[in-house]
């Protein structure tokens, strides 16, 4: 025979109790509210990334980065993405972040465990996301993972290369824009001179 005063769900399923309390407080305080999410801008100048300099992610980021348009600023702040401590800083790496002035913040990491990504869960973090002047960018482990800060982010990446994907023009088609645009204002310049030698010539 066995008396339980409480009782409460252990490991995952913990988190997911968790996860879900923490989204229903705050989606009913308003920070996953459609109104208040910023747009991104269409000219991205300056991105501010706050991830760990020795994860796979930022790799990968900048390599897709300098593929897509190598003309971006990247300034990488070097943050803990996992354990007892990082979520507190990276709240206190995106409030930086964000005094830079940057076009856009990239809060985010590579795959990993739900424990492993459980930072980017946390409300310290959201608020920090929320607070932000600057757009941010929530790109945190693969496609399936769905953060808290997903929600607050002003937009969401699927994965860290996509964020600069989504945020960032790809320079072979703005290259064929301006090839077009140099031949339609070769051809129109061509067309009033012709006029013009015309009404010289009448």
């Amino acid at each position: 025979q066995m008396l339980v005063q409480s009782a409460e769900p252990y490991g995952v399923g913990s988190l997911s109790v968790a996860f879900e309390q923490l989204k229903k407080q705050l989606q009913a305080e308003g920070l996953f509210s459609p109104d208040r999410k910023k747009p991104i801008p269409k000219r991205v100048r300056h991105i501010a990334i706050v991830t760990s300099k020795t994860g796979a992610a930022i790799q990968d980021m900048i390599r897709v980065a300098t593929k897509r348009w190598p003309l971006v600023k990247i300034t990488l702040i070097d943050t803990l993405v996992q354990g007892a401590e990082s979520a507190q800083e990276i709240a206190r790496h995106i409030a930086y972040a964000d005094s830079l002035k940057a076009d856009v913040i990239i809060v985010g990491r590579g795959g990993g465990s739900l424990d492993d990504l459980w930072a980017f869960n946390e409300e310290v973090v959201a608020r920090a996301i929320y607070a932000c002047k600057t757009p941010v960018v929530s790109a945190v482990g693969h496609e399936v993972d769905t953060m808290i800060s997903d929600f607050v982010a002003d937009m969401r990446a699927p994965t860290p290369s996509a964020a600069m994907e989504q945020i960032l023009p790809d320079k072979i088609e703005v290259l064929y824009a301006l090839d077009e645009m140099m031949q339609s204002l070769e051809r129109r310049v061509h067309q009033i001179l012709n006029l013009k030698h015309q009404q010289l010539q009448s």
